[in-house]
């Protein structure tokens, strides 16, 4: 499952490597994504997620070419914000003395936990143009990096 906070850099224990690939994709892949390091579904591939963190907000593009601004579902589940879409495409020609109906389904759903607390979620926000899906999920004030404070001395 992704998440949105930071973690720690990865250790060894005495001398002892990393735990392998294997075992931190299973601990840190997104909820529904079962696919074992290839991004690819059983009905497409994956699209890519880039996330960006700045004072105010967390800021994550995924990349969907070709899809409509209403193929997403974009929804907050308790701490969990689940992007999801499914497309129907169909086409049938009839010519002659032949039919021909070609169609082809296309759906994916990733999920990353938000901080609790950290996050004003009633101010979540999201726009698709140029084969990017935006989504902003601006951060609580408790949660901001406040500026240094001078303190007076007396």
């Amino acid at each position: 499952m992704g998440t949105l906070m930071k973690t720690a850099p990865k250790t060894s224990w005495s001398g002892m490597s990393t735990w392998p690939t294997f075992f931190d994709d299973f601990l840190t892949r997104d909820l529904f994504d079962w696919t074992l390091g290839n991004r690819t579904s059983t009905s497409g591939t994956l699209p890519a997620v880039n996330i960006r963190e700045t004072n105010d907000s967390y800021e994550l593009e995924v990349a969907a070419p070709g899809m409509k601004k209403n193929d997403f579902t974009v929804e907050l589940v308790d701490d969990m914000l689940v992007i999801s879409a499914d497309i129907k495409n169909e086409e049938v020609v009839e010519d002659n003395d032949y039919t021909r109906r070609e169609f082809w389904y296309q759906s994916f759903q990733r999920a990353f936990r938000l901080p609790e607390n950290m996050v004003e979620s009633d101010k979540i926000s999201a726009s698709y143009h140029d084969g990017i899906l935006h989504i902003t999920v601006p951060k609580s004030e408790e949660a901001k990096t406040k500026p240094p404070k001078k303190i007076k001395v007396v």
